[in-house]
């Protein structure tokens, strides 16, 4: 499975669950200090399933603009 989605399928998809590889590559930071910000409430919490974590690519990419804007 790909890391990066298209544009397409990223708009086709704003629920796509997405994990914290697809989100360290896309930022450049690392997971540790996306786990940080987790316990602060200033990220978005994960989606547990079984042992898992995702995130909606919805709410990562609206916390990404937050931070650019």
């Amino acid at each position: 499975m790909s890391t990066f989605l298209s544009p397409l399928d990223a708009q086709t998809h704003p629920d796509y669950l997405i994990d914290m590889k697809y989100i360290t590559t896309l930022t450049g930071m690392t997971d540790k200090w996306f786990y940080a910000l987790i316990k602060q409430n200033k990220f978005p919490p994960p989606i547990k399933l079984g042992r898992s974590s995702r995130w909606r690519l919805k709410e990562v990419e609206a916390w990404i603009n937050t931070k650019t804007n």
